[in-house]
This record gives C-alpha cells, structure tokens and sequence, in this order.
C-alpha cells in the first residue's frame, strides 16, 4: 500500500479507467509507439539532419577554398612565368649588350605594363637597380627572392612592403595601399587607424648571358591591396553560375593581416568591406596558430559558411589570410523547411496508420462494447436490449449472437405474463412519439419566429439609421444653401469646398441608400450617364486631399483614357475614394500611388479601365480569396467590411468587373473596367471575383 499512495491520484484514475476498458487499453496498445517512438525519431532525425547538412557545408567550403588557393598561386606563378619569358628574351638580351640606360629603362617600363605589374627592376650581380621602379644603385639583396635569383634560382611568393618600401618602388603605390580600419565588431583590439602596409606577389628571375652566367635578375610585383579583379576572378571561378543553389551568394577575400585588402564582401549594396578586420577568434586560430579554419561565421554583417587559410611570406612567416565563403541563411532555411516538411509527413503517414490501427481495433473492442452496453440496460430494467446483428465471425462475434439467442429465450418464456404491458408500453411509446414530433414543429415554428423578427428588427434598425442620419443632414444642407445664398458673392473664394461639402452631403445620404441597397438590393438602381474616368479620378484626388497630405504617399497619375463610360458618377466616385483610401492605409509608413486610366477593347466592346496601384505590402495569399467577402476586414477596430463588396456590387450592376493582383511585398493593384455602354445585372452579396497572386520570384 506504501508505493500505490505515493502515486498522483490522476495516475491513479488513469490507470482504474484502462483497467476497466477494452477499449482504453487497445488505444493505448495502439498509441504508445506514436507517443513515445515519434518524438524520439523525429528528434533523431533533426539531429542527422543538421549534422549531414554542417558536413556537407564545411565539405563544400573545403572544396572552394582550395580551388581558390590553386587559382590564387597559378596568379603567383603567373607572374614569375612572366619574368621568366622576359629574361631569356632577345629584346633583354640586346638592350643589357647595346643600349643606353635610357633605352634599357624605358624596355623595362614597357614590359611591366604589358605584364600588369606594379613595379619592375633590373638589377646586376650585386643586387643594385640598373633600371625600372626605385632608386638606381639601391641594394636589393635584402629581398630573399632576389638573392635566390641572383644564385640562379627563380623565386616568388608573397612579401609585405612597408610604406617607404613601397615610395621607394612608385610614389603612387603608398596611396593605393593605404586603408583606412573600418570598427568592426569581434575584431581583435589594435590602436591603429589605418594600414598603411602592401601586400605584394614578389617574384625574382634570374638574367643569364651567353656563356650560361648570371649577369643579373628581373624582380616584380603585383599590389594585392584594393586589387578587385583578382578576388572577383577568384568568386567568378570558385562560385560559378547555378554552383550555388537557393539563392546563396559566394564571396572571396584577401587579408593582409586581419585587414581585409581586397574583396567583394559588401557592407552596403555599393560599399566594399575594405578596411574591416576579422574576428580574433579566427585571427587566434588562422594567424597565430596557422590552421585552416572551416565553420559558420558572421562576416560583416551576415552569417557565411567561410573558410580561412594562412598565407605566409617567403620567408615561412604568417602575413596574411585567404578567404571564401557563402551566405548561410538562404541555405539553412530550405534545409529547415525541408526537415519541417519531412516531419510533417512522418506525422501524417503516422496519423494514418494510426487510424487504420483504431478502425481495425474496432472490430475487437466493438461487440464487447455492446454487450456491456447491453447488460446495463438490462441491468436498468430494458429486457428489449439487443446486440443485434454483428459482421465479425470470431469467437467475440460467435459470443455476441448467442448472448442475443439467449435474452431472446428469456423474453419468450415471459411473453404471456407480459403481453399486457407490452401493449401499454407500445401505446405510452407512441403517444411519447407524437408529442415529440409536435413539440419538434412548435420549436421550428418558435425558431422562424424568432428568425422574422430578428429580420425585422434589423430592417426597423437600419430604417432608423437613415432616418436618424437623414435629418441631420437636411439640417447641414439647408444651413449650407443658407449660407451660400446669405454670402452672395462672397462666398466665391470658398465655392469649391462649399461645393465639396455639398457634394459630400449627396455622398452621405448616397452611402446611406447604399446600406438600405445592401439588405435590399432589388429596390434599388442607379442612375447612369456618359462619365469621363479622368475627371473623376481628378475629383477623387481633391476629395482625399486631406486623407493624402497626413500621408507620405507620392502621388502620380497617367490619365489616357478617351472612351467615356456609362456608369453613375457618384457611385464610382464611391468606389475610387474608397480604393484609395485602403490603398493610403496600407502605406502607412509611405510610398507610391499610381492612378491610371486607359481605353480598352474587351471583344469589340469598347470601354475604359481605371488603374489604382500602392506599394504597400501587398494583400496575403490567405486573405486574397475573401476580401471582396460582405463584412470581411482585417481592420477590426476600424472597417465594416462593407467598403469592397458594395464596390464590387456596383461596379458588376453596370457590367463591369473589378480585378486585383498582389505581390507579397510588392503593394497591390485594384483595375476597375467599364464599358461605353452599361449591362445592367443583378449580384448575389457575396460576388466572386478576379484575383492574382504573384510571388516575389515570379516575372
């Protein structure tokens, strides 16, 4: 007893309940692998699900960074190559054997404007400048690659010139160098402001004469800082096009440092990152440790899948890093959506199986349940209860028709005695029945009253609205023609807004017969008359002057039509301010309304269109379907829902038709199309309609 007491008294009811039920304990037969087995699956599954996609990931950033180190050295090769051509040149040859320094420095400076070098050197087997960038006489032999060439030996690689090295060389070359340091969040702290450093590809050949001698070196260079066209090259053949799916985008960098010296890693959609600086968390594992460093980062201002490696001198030292990588979030969210889709087939498929399960079961636990069914009732004194017939042929089916065959051999013995009751049970039981079918016709007839005059009480409601709102009205329209008759002549500067209000007042009272029209459409009919859409576009716009001066909405207007339409003006008056009015509130935060008219020709009947287009966000693939719905808004604490669905109405009484598209982000388009001549037609209160959804991808 001490263990059961310390059990929660719910486990406790649970566990009596499927004791004491077939029924419970099949279904929790059934439910336990679902309940336990499907969270743990689908667990396991997210988790081998992420970890193959970050495999995958760091795979691909492996591949790319080494087609992009592979690329960046056949650059460095390039360049030595280079060299390696000019020096066993005839043209070499003959300037270093005839020419004056002169003539032997302008060869050189031709030839390392068609080699796209930076700077190039002749020196002799001393390691001093004979011609080209620098100071003639200047010793080289500090540089490695020029003591290895002067021993016979080609050498490139990569060097840093500090800002005199590089005066030295070019008195342009120390501006193009120079960087200011972008702040850049995560950077290691360093109390300079700009590098003033290069980064250079060095290469160094050596210059042999006709008996096999060294009788100089070639030495040149390529600035890497701001050198744009390598990186994109180096982006162009990494991430080729379709090479990255979903919309990703590829990026590549070159570091002097932890500065970033050339790239295509934007801080803005013009601006470069050049100046920014790696986090020291890489900075930590790239340059001082001179590992490979593979992984998720955040570059910039956006999370990449990126790689690092070190770059090093020709000395060994680390002065630098090479950089690729792609935008992660495009990735990561079809790898998301994908798991979701995919556990929301593992949900459903085991949804079914589950109720294939539970129908299946049905047939065990079902006679069981009759007959327990049946012995209450028996129990409770209905000796008329049966099973009945049953399809199962087991031993619970064979069970149930004996159990019936038995109860039915009691009834028989005790027919006799209770014939008599039976009779007047019958009786009582149909008496019961005709009462209740008579009560059911006076709740329907109950029900159809009540309906009537909720009916009723709503047309004396609206009845009294108008009236309500009607007087009112006189009121001001007999004030107003007060007014304008006692101003006379006066009153001209102010004629078009008493004009307006007027007009107003007619709009007013036209809104009210336009809620009567709604209950009751049939009695109602408009006026129609020649109308020139401009005009009323034209009258629109001074109508919502206010509504757009609140506004930050740009206003622009391409009035083309020349068909004038049969239509009555007021109420496509109606219909436009409404339009752009939910068009100025759907651009709460600003935008652009564009208002356009134009004539068309639908199958030979000649007619016009009016255009009203916002940049808002644009209307829900989920709302799109209803918004034309009778008392459908989303704006709850401000729309009836009524604006769209009359203006439907009235546009499709003159045979017109109203059609919207949307694009998700995009704003949305209303198109109103009338003809010349108005086809009179009566709607339902809730229209169909024209309406397209377009997707942010789609042309």
């Amino acid at each position: 007893m001490g263990p059961v007491k310390l059990l929660p008294q719910w486990l406790i009811r649970l566990g009596n309940a499927v004791g004491g039920s077939v029924r419970l304990k099949l279904m929790a037969m059934v439910m336990a692998p679902l309940l336990l087995g499907m969270p743990l699956l689908l667990i396991i599954v997210w988790i081998w699900g992420t970890q193959g996609y970050d495999r995958l990931m760091l795979n691909k950033v492996s591949s790319d960074l080494g087609t992009a180190r592979q690329y960046f050295d056949r650059v460095q090769n390039g360049v030595s190559t280079g060299l390696d051509g000019f020096a066993g040149s005839h043209r070499l040859f003959t300037a270093l054997h005839g020419s004056s320094p002169s003539q032997l420095a302008s060869l050189i400076d031709s030839e390392a404007r068609d080699q796209g070098l930076d700077y190039l050197l002749l020196v002799d087997t001393q390691g001093r400048v004979l011609a080209g960038d620098g100071h003639r006489g200047e010793d080289r032999c500090h540089w490695k690659v020029v003591s290895e060439a002067l021993s016979g030996h080609s050498l490139r690689g990569l060097s840093v010139f500090s800002r005199q090295d590089l005066a030295d060389l070019n008195p342009h070359l120390p501006d193009q160098a120079h960087l200011e340091l972008v702040p850049t969040r995560n950077a290691n702290p360093d109390g300079r402001f700009s590098e003033d450093r290069g980064l250079l590809i060095q290469a160094a050949v050596p210059v042999f004469g006709p008996d096999h001698l060294v009788v100089g070196a070639l030495e040149g260079g390529v600035l890497l800082n701001g050198n744009l066209g390598i990186v994109d090259r180096i982006n162009t053949i990494v991430y080729q096009e379709a090479s990255l799916p979903l919309g990703s985008q590829g990026t590549a960098t070159l570091f002097l440092g932890d500065t970033r010296i050339a790239t295509n890693v934007r801080i803005f959609e013009s601006q470069r990152a050049l100046g920014t600086r790696v986090s020291a968390q890489v900075r930590a594992r790239v340059l001082d440790q001179g590992e490979v460093w593979l992984g998720s980062a955040f570059v910039v201002n956006d999370r990449y899948i990126s790689g690092y490696e070190p770059l090093t001198d020709t000395e060994g030292r680390r002065v630098g890093m090479l950089y690729v990588g792609f935008l992660e979030a495009p990735l990561q969210h079809a790898l998301y959506m994908a798991l979701a889709a995919l556990c929301v087939l593992f949900l459903l498929f085991s949804g079914l199986g589950t109720l294939v399960a539970l129908r299946s079961a049905q047939t065990i636990f079902r006679p069981l349940e009759r007959m327990n069914k049946v012995m209450e009732r028996i129990g409770a004194g209905d000796e008329s209860a049966r099973i009945g017939p049953t399809t199962s042929r087991d031993e619970l089916g064979r069970l149930a028709r004996t159990f019936d065959e038995l109860l039915n051999a009691l009834v028989a013995r005790r027919f006799e005695l209770q014939s008599l009751a039976r009779s007047l049970d019958r009786k009582v039981a149909e008496r019961t029945a005709e009462l209740e079918k008579a009560n059911a016709t006076l709740l329907r007839a109950q029900e159809q009253l009540v309906m009537n005059e909720k009916l009723t009480a709503i047309g004396e409601l609206t009845a009294g609205v108008a009236h309500e709102i009607n007087n009112p009205v006189a009121v001001i329209q007999g004030n107003l023609d007060l007014l304008h008759d006692v101003l006379g002549d006066a009153a001209a500067p102010v004629e078009e807004e008493i004009r307006l209000i007027d007009e107003q007042i007619s709009r007013i009272r036209l809104i009210i017969t336009k809620l009567l029209q709604f209950a009751r459409p049939g009695d109602f009919a408009g006026y129609a008359e020649a109308t020139d859409l401009n005009d009323v576009v034209t009258d629109c716009l001074v109508l919502t002057r206010h509504n757009l001066n609140r506004a930050s909405v740009k206003v622009e207007t391409r009035l083309a039509a020349r068909q004038w339409v049969e239509v009555n003006r007021a109420e496509l008056q109606q219909v436009l301010i409404n339009l752009i009015v939910n068009a100025l509130q759907a651009m709460a935060e600003g935008g652009s309304l564009l208002l356009e008219t134009a004539d068309i020709d639908d199958d030979g009947v000649p007619g016009a269109l009016v255009r009203v287009r916002d940049t808002g966000p644009g209307i829900a693939a989920g709302v799109l379907g209803r918004i034309f719905d009778p008392f459908f808004t989303t704006k709850k604490q401000e729309g009836t829902g009524l604006g769209l669905s009359i203006s439907y109405a009235i546009v499709k009484r003159y045979g017109g038709s109203i059609e919207v598209e949307s694009r998700p982000g995009e704003g949305a388009t209303f198109t109103v199309r009338l003809h010349e001549h108005a086809r009179y037609s009566e709607e339902p209160t809730a229209p169909g309609f024209t309406a397209r959804l377009f997707r942010p991808n789609e042309t």
